[in-house]
């Protein structure tokens, strides 16, 4: 594929990435990709991978759904065992090939969809929540090192 400079097109549903599935509220859509290699003026062999895709979840600050769209394009470098990443551009990430020679688009795409994912989703149509949260005299007196001391004191 490297060779010839292959490019690939295609859809893949929500429901068909088991891992990713678990991230998401609900396994309602696709996700259209476009895989393609090549050789660049280095002579180092590549994959660039590009998504586009609009990921359900639930938003941590109104517990309602949203969706997120994704939009990546990752330039993969291939390499055959770790000892060749260091010889990488720094815009290129490593892809170590399987000994087998082929590489799984819909893996490729899953894995980079996981990475995508916020830490914690948030809607950017959620409204921020500000209020001051003061702790009480009771909660000052129980956290203070010395609460369990002045105790003693009066017994």
């Amino acid at each position: 594929m490297v060779a010839a400079a292959r490019e690939f097109e295609g859809r893949i549903p929500l429901q068909a990435m088991a891992r990713l599935r678990g991230s998401l509220a609900d396994d309602d859509g696709d996700v259209r990709y476009t895989l393609a290699f090549g050789v660049d003026a280095l002579k180092l062999p590549f994959a660039e991978l590009r998504i586009e895709a609009e990921l359900p979840l639930i938003c941590q600050r109104s517990l309602q759904r949203f969706l997120l769209p994704v939009r990546l394009q990752q330039r993969l470098g291939l390499i055959r065992d770790e000892a060749e990443e260091s010889a990488l551009p720094a815009e290129y990430e490593a892809l170590q090939v399987p000994a087998d020679g082929m590489l799984r688009p819909a893996e490729l795409v899953e894995d980079e969809l996981i990475l995508a994912l916020p830490v914690v989703p948030v809607s950017p149509a959620a409204e921020v929540v500000e209020r001051e949260f003061a702790p009480t005299v009771e909660e000052v007196a129980k956290a203070s090192p010395f609460a369990a001391l002045a105790g003693l004191k009066k017994e």
